[in-house]
């Protein structure tokens, strides 16, 4: 599933950095804290290498 904004996409790679333990879990916060422990390696690194082209900041509704 691609990343509709690019703050999904920032929260995804945030995520899966702590997944593949470069950061520390205790340094996520919001989305990428909650994507972190629902979501696996390979879904987080598909959100996270969507092209950012075209993509709002945030997603609206």
């Amino acid at each position: 599933m691609p990343a509709r904004s690019k703050a999904q996409q920032k929260a995804a790679g945030a995520a899966l950095s702590a997944k593949r333990g470069d950061t520390k879990k205790t340094e996520l916060k919001g989305a990428s804290k909650s994507m972190e422990k629902s979501m696996s390696e390979s879904q987080l690194e598909e959100m996270a290498s969507t092209p950012r082209k075209g993509k709002p900041e945030h997603k609206s509704g």
